[in-house]
């Protein structure tokens, strides 16, 4: 998918579904993880965290970017998202925006438990997004 390698991947995927184990989902049940590749090689993870009132709930790849731009990061290599879907799920859309502000062309490997295991493009999953060059008037 791009210069990062299959065992780059394959250690994202593993830190995803070790942080989905992480989750908490007392609501939905719906446990996902996240591990996100930045520039320097470093991987920031995160996880769910629902709340009772529903939309203060975090999904996991916010978590880990927010994570990753508290510490400097703003150049994101890939991310793999773990749940435990078959097919594994993709990112929600407010999740697809959040990681579009730093770049259209992010490979998003999507994984589960079991081993299954799909490689997208951020730019397929949301295309003709909204940027900061859409607010330049």
């Amino acid at each position: 998918m791009s210069d990062t390698t299959s065992t780059q991947y394959d250690e994202l995927a593993r830190r995803a579904i070790a942080a989905r184990g992480r989750a908490y989902a007392p609501y939905s049940k719906f446990r996902v993880g996240a591990a996100l590749l930045v520039s320097d090689g470093q991987i920031f993870t995160g996880c769910n965290v629902e709340n009772a009132a529903y939309s203060p709930s975090m999904c996991a790849e916010r978590v880990a970017v927010a994570k990753a731009v508290e510490s400097g990061a703003r150049t994101f290599v890939a991310i793999a998202v773990a749940t435990a879907t078959d097919p594994p799920a993709t990112p929600c859309g407010v999740c697809r925006q959040v990681l579009r502000e730093f770049g259209a062309e992010l490979p998003v490997i999507c994984v589960n438990p079991s081993g299954a295991r799909r490689d997208l493009w951020l730019s397929d999953l949301l295309p003709h997004s909204f940027s900061r060059r859409d607010l330049e008037v």
